[in-house]
């Protein structure tokens, strides 16, 4: 019996990830998802938000995802993702200031840009938050 599954994580432009995982938790249409080894086979989409994988030492990593596709195959899952950005590479100020922005716009909703784009970019930067928050909860353990 297999204690680990592959993992591949992957971006429009490039692989992020490829490794063996015990855990992989991502937020899918209908809530959140475990995938361990053994899983069910099942495709989903998944929502804008984090991916965590935790590797056969215990190491968590965690991943921002602009959403995409979750695919669980007997030996792997796969991850893809127009957009993916690893937690510790996530720029906080940056990302505030995106949040900010969005919030402004919903706010005075003459601007250009529409409330569906103003909301799906604050859902973005709220993820990207939560990403941030996790990986320093991390480090301070």
């Amino acid at each position: 019996m297999s204690t680990t599954i592959r993992c591949d994580i992957v971006s429009a432009e490039k692989e992020i990830f490829h490794g063996d995982a015990t855990l992989v938790v991502a937020t899918g249409e209908l809530g959140e998802l475990g995938i361990a080894p053994r899983h069910a086979p099942l495709i989903t989409r998944i929502k804008p938000g984090k991916v965590i994988v935790t590797q056969p030492n215990g190491e968590k990593l965690d991943f921002y995802v602009s959403g995409g596709i979750l695919e669980v195959q007997p030996q792997v899952v796969t991850v893809l993702a127009d957009t993916v950005v690893r937690a510790d590479d996530l720029d906080e100020a940056v990302v505030r200031k995106a949040k900010e922005e969005a919030e402004r716009i919903l706010a005075n909703r003459s601007e250009a840009m529409s409330v569906a784009e103003a909301q799906a970019k604050l859902a973005e930067a709220m993820a990207q938050l939560q990403a941030l928050e996790r990986l320093r909860k991390n480090l301070k353990h």
